[in-house]
């Protein structure tokens, strides 16, 4: 059964980082993609970067310049680097993990960006 544990999410001020890992387990074989979304209070979910195995990266518009996605595909791992945040950033934060026909969610992670 796979499972996808996040970490690092918290509280930070605005201008500052975050470094978001997502880590798949009860798994032999890497994904196609891997990525983050996220949900703000009253916002549906959105789309913040994903990655596929062969390393093509896919960006939010809000994002971009700001945050940078990588995965390490023999540790079937994902990070997001999340710099010069901003307090719109702040929502939970989803690992997703795409396999065929077959999407994994994690639980999330909560971002907090304080301005």
């Amino acid at each position: 059964q796979v499972q996808l544990v996040e970490s690092g999410g918290g509280l930070v001020q605005a201008g500052g980082s975050l470094r978001l890992s997502c880590a798949a387990s009860g798994s032999m074989f890497s994904f196609n993609v891997m990525g983050w979304y996220r949900q703000a209070p009253g916002k549906q979910r959105e789309l913040v970067a994903d990655i596929s195995s062969g390393g093509n990266t896919n960006y939010a518009d809000s994002v971009k310049g700001r945050f940078t996605i990588s995965r390490d595909n023999a540790k079937n791992t994902v990070i997001l680097q999340m710099n010069s945040l901003k307090s719109e950033d702040t929502a939970v934060y989803v690992c997703n993990a795409v396999r065929g026909i077959f999407s994994y969610w994690g639980q999330g992670t909560q971002v907090t960006v304080s301005s």
